[in-house]
Parts: C-alpha cells; structure tokens; sequence
C-alpha cells in the first residue's frame, strides 16, 4: 500500500513526532542526546529547515519546524534518523532500525496553534510525570526559548517573536505561558492532527481545502494577552 502524501500549508510550521521502534527506547545515555541534537543542527542547516521547539524523549522525538515545502523538512529527518541509527548501531554492534517507520507529522495554523504546540512538545516531560516543570528536563528547547540559555539549533518563529519586542520581556511573557495548563481539547486536537496528518483544529471535511488564514501580531487571546 502506497504511503500517505505528507500535507504541507504554506506558511504553517510542521509538527513531527517520531518513536522508537515498537516504542523502545532510543536516548540511552547523555552523548546518544547530544549525537542526535548534532545530527538535527547538521540535516537542518543542510536542507533549509528552521526548528522552532523540540523535545527529546526517552523512546520518541518531536519537532516544530518550518520550511517553503515539505520535501526539506523529509530530506532533514531522512538525514537525521539514518546517521544516528548509524551511530546506535556502531554502539551497540548491531543491524537495523531504531524508528518505527516513517515519522508522522501535522500542519500547525500559526494564528491559534503555533505556540500552543510549541509549548505541548516543552511541556511533555511534565505530562509524562518525569519532572514537575519544563525547566528541569534538559533536552528540550524549552530553556533557549525561555531565556535560560543560548540554543543555537533555534530559530524563532515569528509568532514568538510577537510576544514582545523586548527580548528579556519576551522570555518572560514566554515563561508565564509555559505554567498554563493546555486544556484537553488543544490536547486532543494536536493528538489527533499528528496521527491523522492533517491540520490542528481543522474539522474533517475542511483538513485537505481550507487555507490558513493569516497570523494577527500580538494577539493571542487563549491566553489573554
């Protein structure tokens, strides 16, 4: 059977989750992170991809990119997964995979979903129970796009940029969205769309025809800002 046509919106930022193969493990140890960290600055760089959030699990990776077409965005995670499952096979003096087929991904209107992703794939560590805050996990992008520290495989998406013009201003705005709870049906629309491969918070029969409409600066009202 032929595989699905990835969906791409002009102008939408990609969301890409990505499981280790029948869910194992695939991060083992702190170099494995910081291998693939390298390998996602290297493919990204390469093909034209800005990556705006990400976070790296123990069996599982998501990303929020962005790109003029699909097919950088595919070329980089084709890199991407055949070098380190080349570097895990050499580790571990074995053959095969470490991915569970091909990655899944989701178009994220930026109007309404952009920073609501951005801060569900921050925020995973803390649903999945390994930490009580987005501060304390290190392999997520959380503390380049909280301020923290210097993240140079981030490119802020314009809609972060919004916030505030003032960057110290901005990486607090950014912190105080980060201890909102995402409520259960932004939880399950993200859920959906990236199972799916359509559109966040799109209905079923609009998901491969409507556009996107366009982003308001500085108007986010789920948060009240």
């Amino acid at each position: 059977m032929a595989s699905q046509a990835r969906l791409h919106l002009p102008g939408c930022p990609l969301h890409i989750i990505q499981r280790g193969h029948l869910r194992q493990p695939c991060f083992f140890h702190r170099s494995d992170y910081l291998v693939y960290l390298d390998c996602v600055r290297e493919y990204s760089r390469f093909n034209g991809v800005a990556t705006h959030a990400y976070v790296l699990m123990t069996n599982h990776i998501h990303l929020l990119v962005s790109a003029d077409d699909v097919m950088p965005i595919s070329a980089m995670m084709k890199g991407v997964s055949q070098k380190y499952t080349q570097y895990l096979n050499r580790r571990f003096e074995r053959k095969g995979t470490w991915w569970e087929g091909r990655f899944r991904s989701s178009p994220v209107p930026v109007d309404r979903y952009a920073l609501i992703c951005q801060r569900y794939i921050e925020l995973n560590p803390v649903r999945a129970a390994m930490v009580s805050s987005a501060d304390e996990y290190r392999w997520s992008s959380y503390a380049g796009n909280a301020g923290v520290q210097p993240d140079d495989l981030l490119t802020p998406h314009s809609v972060y940029l919004d916030l505030s013009k003032l960057t110290a201003a901005r990486h607090e705005i950014y912190r105080q969205l980060l201890s909102v709870p995402i409520s259960p049906d932004h939880l399950q629309a993200i859920r959906q769309a990236v199972i799916g491969n359509h559109p966040v918070g799109l209905p079923p029969d609009t998901r491969r025809k409507s556009k996107t409409p366009a982003s308001e600066p500085g108007k986010f009202p789920e948060f009240g800002i």
